[in-house]
């Protein structure tokens, strides 16, 4: 069928919700179509992790003729107990900064990690051959 994803076992380090989140991040007007292509996902699928970031406070829209503006409540915590601390804009601004391989200008999360005298978690350094 044409428009389905190929499907992929095993599991994955993001969930199918933070994708979707960082790909509106990416670009708040995009629509479900293209955030379903990058994802991987289908559209209905897209639809419904949109719904649940809404109903639980992560996202809203705005309805602009037929296309829709979408908003991120960046200070919302991360849902998971384990999670507790970081926020939606911390988790965004780490994906940001991995998705083309090198740092990106400062967020608001990082300028806030700056602020508290605390920085974002960065990956360890390889070890080196000597």
């Amino acid at each position: 069928m044409r428009g389905v994803p190929e499907s992929h076992t095993g599991w994955t380090f993001l969930t199918n919700h933070a994708r979707v989140l960082a790909a509106i991040a990416e670009d708040r007007t995009t629509r479900i179509r293209d955030i379903a292509a990058r994802c991987r996902l289908t559209e209905r699928a897209v639809g419904k992790i949109i719904a649940d970031l809404e109903q639980e406070g992560y996202l809203t829209h705005t309805r602009h003729g037929r296309s829709n503006e979408y908003r991120i409540e960046e200070g919302t915590a991360l849902r998971h107990p384990a999670d507790s601390g970081p926020t939606v804009a911390d988790l965004l601004a780490l994906l940001a900064q991995g998705h083309d391989g090198h740092s990106r200008a400062p967020t608001e999360a990082q300028d806030a990690h700056a602020h508290r005298g605390t920085a974002p978690a960065r990956s360890p350094r390889p070890p080196t051959n000597t």
